[in-house]
């Protein structure tokens, strides 16, 4: 599976979003892709990306520069809130003899009906894949790879060293062409 090496952000490769308005614009499509893959649930999802949103508008006095580490940061601890409230709201339903670390699968094994282009089966498997994957390299890879955000950036959104964040994506990427090998 071959790789392209992200731009970085950082060094301005692209221009920064002159409003706050612009800049949701720009990061909505990607932030609701982020969370579903998370989340694994459309309405939930779609409630974290409008939280997050919603807790940006708190720092529009912030310069430009930093909204996109900050997005990112709201938005994945927003999701990590909403997994943490889901295992907790759903806890009295499992046995006292069951493992509490038995995960609920929310996601829908179809593919998506609205997207009717011909990547629909090359998404999904991806998705799949990522699903599939432990929440820190599935983040690292999403981040790094699909938002092309920089190692540094990176790491502040997780709150981990830039050590960290290029164990996890190497961790990722080894994992993710044993899945797809087959996609090929």
């Amino acid at each position: 599976m071959p790789m392209t090496r992200p731009a970085d952000h950082a060094a301005g490769d692209a221009p920064l979003p002159a409003t706050l308005d612009a800049f949701f614009a720009g990061v909505r499509t990607r932030a609701f892709r982020f969370a579903e893959i998370g989340l694994r649930h459309r309405e939930d999802a779609l409630d974290a990306v409008q939280d997050a949103m919603t807790r940006m508008l708190g720092y529009r006095e912030r310069p430009p520069e930093e909204w996109t580490a900050l997005f990112w940061t709201i938005l994945r601890s927003r999701i990590v809130d909403i997994q943490r409230r889901r295992i907790f709201r759903l806890g009295w339903m499992t046995e006292t003899g069951e493992s509490a670390d038995t995960t609920l699968d929310w996601a829908d094994e179809g593919p998506d009906p609205s997207r009717a282009h011909d990547s629909r089966e090359a998404y999904a498997t991806l998705v799949a894949a990522l699903r599939n994957l432990p929440r820190r390299q599935r983040e690292a890879f999403t981040l790094r790879v699909l938002e092309e955000l920089d190692v540094a950036t990176t790491a502040r959104v997780m709150g981990c060293s830039d050590g960290s964040v290029k164990t996890h994506l190497s961790r990722a990427r080894t994992a993710l062409q044993q899945q797809l090998e087959d996609f090929r």
